[in-house]
């Protein structure tokens, strides 16, 4: 847990511990396996997966917000090799305004 908040906190230094918590419950089974603990912002199916199950699905936003808030955590984490699954959906509920939603 505290590899995922430290993580969060190269991009928001005021991350609160108990959202990123709720993250990694969220994604569960996923962060065991390295490849998919890791999105890939050059795969545009990983994106729409994002996009699709995370921000429409589990935020409540439309698909272009979605879609808007992907593309600009991915840009703003272009220079980070490997996107930690949760740091990325921590950044796109920020982005969207929904951290207090999660």
């Amino acid at each position: 847990m505290t590899d995922y908040l430290a993580d969060v906190k190269k991009y928001d230094a005021a991350a609160d511990a108990a959202v990123v918590e709720k993250i990694v419950k969220h994604l569960g089974i996923a962060l065991r396996n390295r490849d998919s603990s890791l999105v890939s912002a050059t795969d545009q199916k990983e994106l729409d997966r994002v996009r699709d199950n995370w921000a429409v699905k589990k935020l409540g936003v439309d698909a272009a917000k979605g879609e808007a808030a992907v593309a600009k955590v991915a840009k703003t984490m272009a220079a980070d090799h490997s996107k930690g699954r949760v740091t990325f959906y921590y950044l796109v509920a920020k982005e969207l305004g929904k951290l207090a939603t999660i």
